[in-house]
């Protein structure tokens, strides 16, 4: 739990700030600094009992900047980089303002080398960001949505892409919180059947140095510069972030879509030790990262720092912004950036029950949120999958890599088999299926388009030389690298997008969504567009080829009660004695049930069986030829009706008439098809 000071932070009491802040133990000062009529006015605070540094400056105003600066010894060997010529960034502030406008001043070393034994002593104010001060708020108005887990569909999004070249969005409110609340945005979301929006970064980040030299932005957002305080560029109105993003999860709420937010605690946008000192790192960069014995960074992130999972300041930070984001902003839960670092202290092995995350479980308020894990790192050692307890979900990159491998042609049939059903693997006994989240697209890797035309990945854009990204992408451009004028070539990936969907969206577990892969969306074989603010990113909306396919699949699912599982399947066991029904059956095409050794054999075809009411069967054919596949017969049904067609572009059959049991039935190459039991008279 947070054992943070109630008034940390900096809070207006009429025009009276109040401030309180950490600092390092060996810090001799702390000043808040204002603007004034001469120049920057600036307040000593003084230390507390608690090791907090408190103090008030009056004739201050909502809206007005602020920042510290804080006095002590330089000894970066020792992780304590005290350096008053730089203004610092309230961790606690739930406002910011401007840019990293000068490295060079930003910097708190001199020279090119961080460990030099002198600071430097260039002014940074007016080439960093600042915090700004806010007046109080209430909560959020209206009623959560509540979607329960076994009902949850969740559309991963990013704010400024979805709305960019949304024709029916006005030019000023694109890519903005606004213009994602917009009721030509939420008319599509409804009309899709999603029930949730995982919205990328939308905390306040600033860009990592290696960007900024090359003239680029983070456009993803995963760099985060203050974890109470939004994205200030997602605003219509300048200076409005906060109550334009109250007003957008009110609207969606009011629509019955939740919010969730990605949030980035395992690094900062500060990078390793030759970055720039914005706030932790010149308050007290010991006491807030992960440092090895010369005061060097440990980078389980790959992004230069590691926040530290034991340390009290990073625990109590945590806690207070997720429940800020919460109570005061109105979200519905978390999907958690890096999450396996929250598990690891001071960078060692990784604890399911370690003090963090057991933090954000056992809080009253977080803990009746959705909490998403995604479940590695940057090291081989980070990868958990499985690995959380029962109180997370956890994105499953497991399905991803089983479904993809079935539709390419790769892989033992155990895969698709163990992803359909649920994960049992990874997720039996301690949790549901629901604590899987399955995607076969996300924001990292490629997009769906483009998952079905490349076999390699294209970020020369990027500026990297190509070193960026996965190199497993587990993908296939099916005869030509990207585009093409093949019809041939053209139909087929168009359904092999539909069979990776059909295999999603009927799953057990959580469906994910990538936003855009409804629309068709391609980012040219990028599949890092991390710094891609434009075209390669924002989403299109001329050709949305999809979206009555998903529509189509998901009302599948919203009927089928039996896809929206609480417990696991359990095939012919721990069923009721009376009732001879297998909640699921695995079947050949010829109509036998599979056995041990046919789920370890690279089967093409796969026939599912599933008890529901009526029963469904679903055939997935990634064969290259047409099979038969025998219609089973038993347990009452008589006849099957078509219900979903991954071989046309909105997934309506061509006939709709019932199939007898016992007839075989002609499945072209490369199809997934879904069918409803007729049962008996």
């Amino acid at each position: 739990m947070s054992t943070t000071p109630i008034d940390a932070g900096a809070h207006l009491d009429g025009d009276v700030l109040r401030a309180c802040v950490p600092a390092g133990p060996s810090v001799e000062a702390v000043e808040l600094c204002l603007p004034g009529p001469g120049g920057e006015r600036r307040i000593e605070l003084g230390r507390s009992g608690d090791g907090w540094w408190r103090g008030t400056a009056d004739g201050v105003t909502a809206g007005d900047p602020y920042g510290l600066r804080v006095h002590g010894p330089w000894e970066p060997g020792r992780g304590v980089r005290t350096n008053p010529a730089k203004l610092l960034v309230d961790p606690w502030t739930r406002r910011v303002e401007g840019s990293i406008t000068s490295l060079a001043a930003a910097r708190a070393f001199e020279g090119t080398d961080p460990f030099s034994a002198r600071p430097d002593d260039h002014d940074s104010a007016g080439s960093v960001p600042s915090g700004v001060v806010t007046a109080p708020l209430g909560p959020v108005a209206g009623a959560r949505p509540e979607v329960p887990w076994p009902d949850t569909v969740i559309y991963e999004t990013h704010v400024r892409d979805l709305t960019m070249r949304h024709p029916a969005v006005p030019e000023h409110l694109r890519g903005t919180y606004a213009g994602l609340a917009h009721p030509a945005v939420i008319d599509h979301l409804v009309r899709l059947g999603v029930t949730t929006l995982e919205l990328l970064p939308v905390f306040a980040h600033a860009d990592e140095p290696g960007l900024l030299s090359r003239g680029r932005t983070n456009h993803w957002g995963y760099s985060t510069l203050a974890y109470l305080a939004p994205q200030p560029r997602y605003a219509s109105t300048p200076g409005r972030e906060i109550e334009e993003f109250r007003a957008m999860v009110a609207t969606l709420h009011a629509a019955g879509l939740e919010v969730v937010l990605d949030v980035v605690f395992n690094h900062t946008c500060e990078g390793g030790a030759d970055g720039p000192s914005l706030s932790w790192r010149g308050l007290d960069a010991a006491g807030w990262y992960a440092l090895d014995a010369r005061g060097r960074d440990i980078d389980l992130t790959g992004c230069g720092n590691t926040l530290d999972a034991a340390s009290p300041l990073v625990r109590s930070l945590v806690v207070d912004s997720l429940r800020h984001w919460v109570t005061t902003m109105g979200v519905d839960g978390f999907r958690f950036d890096l999450a396996s670092t929250l598990g690891r202290p001071r960078g060692g092995g990784f604890e399911p029950a370690a003090p963090l995350l057991t933090d954000i479980t056992s809080d009253p308020v977080l803990s009746a949120v959705k909490l998403i894990a995604e479940p590695w790192d940057a090291t081989g050692e980070g990868y958990q999958v499985g690995g959380f307890g029962p109180a997370w979900a956890e994105w499953n990159g497991r399905f991803r890599d089983d479904v993809r491998d079935f539709w390419r042609g790769h892989g033992p049939l155990s895969g698709v088999v163990t992803r359909l059903a649920g994960s049992s693997d990874l997720y039996w006994p301690a949790r549901t299926p629901a604590a899987s989240v399955n995607f076969v697209t996300a924001h990292d890797g490629f997009t769906l388009a483009d998952l079905v035309s490349y076999e390699r990945k294209h970020n020369e854009a990027n500026g990297e030389q190509g070193r960026d990204g996965t190199d497993d992408n587990r993908s296939a451009n099916h005869g030509v690298e990207g585009p093409t004028s093949d019809p041939a070539i053209l139909a087929l990936r168009a359904r092999q997008a539909r069979n990776l969907l059909t295999t999603l969206l009927l799953s057990a577990g959580t469906p994910m969504l990538l936003g855009g892969d409804e629309l068709g969306h391609t980012q040219h074989g990028n599949n890092n567009a991390y710094c891609a603010d434009d075209e390669t990113s924002w989403r299109a909306w001329d050709s949305p080829e999809l979206v009555d396919f998903i529509a189509r699949a998901l009302s599948l699912r919203r009927a089928t009660p039996a896809l929206r599982r609480t417990d696991f399947f359990y095939g012919r066991e721990d069923t009721d004695p009376d009732d001879a029904t297998p909640d699921i059956a695995w079947l050949h095409p010829d109509g036998r049930e599979l056995v041990e050794p046919d789920f370890h054999a690279h089967g093409r075809t796969l026939v599912v069986r599933v008890d529901a009411t009526p029963s469904l069967l679903l055939v997935l054919h990634a064969g290259d030829a047409p099979v038969d596949v025998l219609l089973p017969g038993a347990f009452g049904d008589a006849a099957w009706t078509p219900v979903l067609d991954a071989g046309t572009p909105g997934g309506a059959p061509p006939a709709t008439d019932p199939l007898p049991a016992g007839e075989l039935l002609a499945v072209p190459a490369h199809t997934a098809l879904v069918l409803r039991a007729v049962p008996a008279s």
